[in-house]
């Protein structure tokens, strides 16, 4: 039997009995964590806040086998404003989401739980438009989780790509191929588009809006990412329509 303090995020929770909450947390040292809120659900609880969605603390966890349970929780944020603004609010249950189905036990997560945080604060208290936000984190996302795409050579025959040349997205490879290799089915990817994706590669979420949001390739980093995950993200259904 142990207490521990974790900073965390509230990845989800689940009602529980009459007045407890099951939470799903993200911690940079411990990945994904499953602890019982108990009680928060009274309206005057101190844990009331901290067992929202999108809340980020500092969790002190009661340790006793297998199970922990929250004793109490510090807020730093509770990124508020999203609930006012119903596209940014779905957009932000969908980071959740994935980070959710990346996140595993007792594995330490602290890029991923940077990208998340970062992520949130410019979808929450910036006026960027949700699809370049959206598809810097996707592309993120891919390199965190080991299946970072390939953008600087034709994943077939292996040339190194023009800057300005018209390229294709092969789903199965994981990266661009050129006009000579391209088959039926892959999706094209205008240069400017390309280019994007190299640049916001090596840049944080302040650079993913420097530039048109026509350029994300948004809907294309949604499929790639989608399509290596274990189960499907159930928030994407929220999504806003593009």
């Amino acid at each position: 039997m142990r207490q521990t303090e974790n900073t965390a995020i509230v990845l989800r929770y689940a009602n529980y009995r009459d007045n407890d909450r099951m939470l799903t947390l993200l911690s940079p040292t411990r990945g994904r964590v499953e602890a019982l809120s108990r009680g928060c659900r009274r309206p005057r609880s101190s844990l009331l806040n901290a067992s929202e969605l999108f809340a980020l603390g500092e969790y002190e966890l009661y340790e006793r086998g297998n199970h922990l349970t929250v004793v109490s929780a510090t807020l730093t944020e509770t990124f508020y404003p999203l609930r006012q603004d119903f596209d940014r609010l779905a957009c932000g249950t969908y980071l959740l989401g994935l980070c959710e189905a990346a996140a595993q036990p007792g594995e330490p997560a602290r890029e991923l739980f940077m990208l998340l945080l970062h992520t949130l604060s410019r979808l929450t208290f910036s006026d960027q438009e949700w699809k370049p936000l959206l598809a810097g984190f996707l592309l993120h996302y891919a390199a965190c989780e080991g299946f970072k795409p390939r953008l600087e050579h034709c994943v077939t025959c292996g040339r190194r790509l023009d800057g300005e040349e018209q390229v294709y997205f092969d789903q199965v490879e994981g990266g661009l191929c050129c006009h000579g290799c391209r088959v039926p089915g892959q999706t094209a990817v205008a240069a400017a588009q390309a280019k994007w994706m190299r640049k916001m590669l090596q840049t944080g979420s302040s650079g993913w809006v420097n530039e048109p949001d026509c350029y994300a390739p948004y809907t294309l980093l949604r499929g790639f990412v989608e399509a290596r995950l274990d189960k499907p993200v159930r928030s994407a259904a929220m999504l806003p329509r593009e």
